[in-house]
């Protein structure tokens, strides 16, 4: 999928909708072989950037998101959508499509 390029200072996900800031992808294999950018996998590994206000409930209050800002997550490899904010590189996926909080 192709990345989304935004020239805007912030991003405000709606509903249950996470923003979250790539970590960097492996330069080298743990043997010290350098990779190049074709070889290298999509992270799935990030911090959460900014988070929506939550998912709407049947009764139409707001269920809380688990997750938080600066929370480190591990999530689907080919969930939501790539947009790039200058050199940084972002995901906007569902709160559903977050695997695990992780440290």
């Amino acid at each position: 999928m192709a990345a989304v390029s935004l020239s805007v200072s912030t991003v405000k996900p709606l509903g249950d909708r996470v923003f979250i800031k790539v970590s960097a992808s492996e330069e080298k294999t743990s043997g010290g072989i350098l990779l190049p950018d074709t070889a290298k996998e999509k992270p799935q590994v990030g911090e959460v950037a900014a988070v929506g206000s939550g998912k709407r409930s049947d009764d139409g209050s707001r269920q809380e998101m688990e997750v938080k800002l600066g929370d480190k997550v591990l999530y689907s490899k080919y969930a939501g959508t790539d947009i790039k904010l200058g050199t940084e590189e972002y995901v906007l996926l569902s709160e559903k499509d977050i695997l695990a909080i992780v440290n």
